[in-house]
């Protein structure tokens, strides 16, 4: 019988919640210098999704750390090489499965390598495809590459929108065993390269083996929480249960216990160097924030129960569709469901903790509202779960 690890730290959890935040970058300075990419590899992935309220997802995330960051400048910093990059440029970032669908930084490419190799190992999951149409796809993106689906001959047949085009099922196959990549988004629509040419010959052949890359994710996973539990760390990219358990003695991260738990915990060891300190951020939240993204730590850390809600029957939401919860002083204080018409930010559906969350929820509308060039904020009284401070919130909006 194997004995547990002596833990190397007892910690309160309001010291695990203070850990959590700054390795996510809501405690202390904004790293401004490193900007978007600097928050890309702080997280390790950003997580992407077709839903746009404010703006996408992958635009919230960085927007949530470092404020008004231009939206343009967001798209450059995934997609687009730095100055030094040589022709053909190269992107700084990669799409894969990660958490979910995710934009990942590009120096994490050998890491995924033991991911490809399962995929490539699998049965076709799901879509039949025709003799001869992956090799097609991929002659293709060499003579005419970079291309989108529709221009590799249609995404879609003429069914229902899962009904996929054979050049759709090889491009998606070939993204998933790694000989193709996606080097932007273009109206939403992936434009896809030969890895070859897009990923860095340094970083391109699959070296590692799967316990290599499985102990970096593991780290990786870590440093971005701060600390975690075994479900935490390994549902960060989606790593199994049981192979956390073999490489996290060898990864870095070193136990500890955290009040109120009642689970075993690992942390970055750089993250228990320091006290937590420095300015909180107060800003919306995308649900596909890491920060919050899994429903049983947000409620362990933050006491703060938040579910998605877009997928969920209109008539049975209780927040609403795409409800933003309100990050203020560490805390989560409500939550926000917002929506643009025209030139107006539209709150239709306000959650307040209590009359400490207005200030909070007022300056956080406001910024979201200036960022995405509204230059109103509007309020439904009825809308608001505590009528009587309605009022009060319309007047710290101005």
């Amino acid at each position: 019988m194997t004995t547990a690890p002596r833990p190397a730290a007892e910690l309160s959890a309001d010291e695990a919640r203070r850990i959590a935040l700054r390795a996510q970058g809501f405690l202390g300075a904004p790293d401004r210098r490193g900007g978007v990419r600097g928050v890309l590899r702080s997280l390790g992935q950003v997580q992407l999704d077709t839903i746009s309220v404010l703006a996408r997802s992958h635009e919230l995330i960085p927007y949530a750390r470092l404020g008004a960051v231009g939206r343009t400048a967001v798209e450059e910093a995934y997609w687009t090489a730095g100055s030094d990059g040589a022709p053909p440029v190269r992107p700084n970032a990669f799409e894969y499965w990660s958490h979910a669908a995710c934009i990942l930084p590009v120096e994490e490419w050998p890491h995924f390598a033991f991911r490809r190799r399962a995929y490539r190992d699998r049965p076709h999951w799901g879509h039949e495809l025709s003799p001869g149409a992956y090799e097609k796809v991929i002659d293709q993106l060499r003579d005419q590459g970079p291309l989108t689906a529709t221009e590799l001959g249609g995404a879609k047949n003429k069914g229902e929108w899962w009904d996929w085009s054979d050049s759709k099922v090889a491009v998606e196959r070939a993204l998933m065993y790694g000989e193709v990549v996606v080097t932007e988004r273009r109206g939403w629509k992936r434009v896809y390269d030969l890895a070859e040419r897009a990923i860095p010959q340094a970083l391109l052949h699959d070296e590692l083996d799967d316990a290599e890359c499985v102990r970096r994710l593991v780290r990786q996973a870590g440093e971005a929480l701060g600390v975690g539990t075994r479900a935490d760390i390994a549902d960060y990219h989606r790593i199994r249960g049981e192979q956390f358990d073999a490489v996290v003695e060898a990864s870095g991260l070193v136990p500890v216990t955290v009040a109120g738990w009642g689970k075993p915990a690992w942390a970055d060891p750089a993250a228990l160097a320091t006290e937590p300190r420095g300015r909180h951020r107060t800003t919306l939240l995308s649900p596909f924030d890491s920060l919050i993204w899994e429903r049983a730590r947000t409620e362990r850390i933050f006491g703060f129960t938040h579910r998605l809600e877009a997928y969920v029957p209109k008539q049975k939401r209780i927040h609403g569709y795409f409800a933003m919860p309100v990050l203020a002083g560490g805390r989560l204080v409500g939550r926000v469901d917002p929506a643009r018409e025209g030139r107006t930010l539209v709150a239709r559906q306000v959650t307040l903790d209590g009359p400490k969350a207005v200030p909070a929820v007022a300056r956080a509308l406001r910024e979201a509202a200036e960022w995405v060039g509204c230059d109103a904020v509007k309020i439904l009284p009825d809308r608001v779960n505590l009528p009587a401070l309605a009022p009060e919130l319309v007047r710290e909006l101005g």
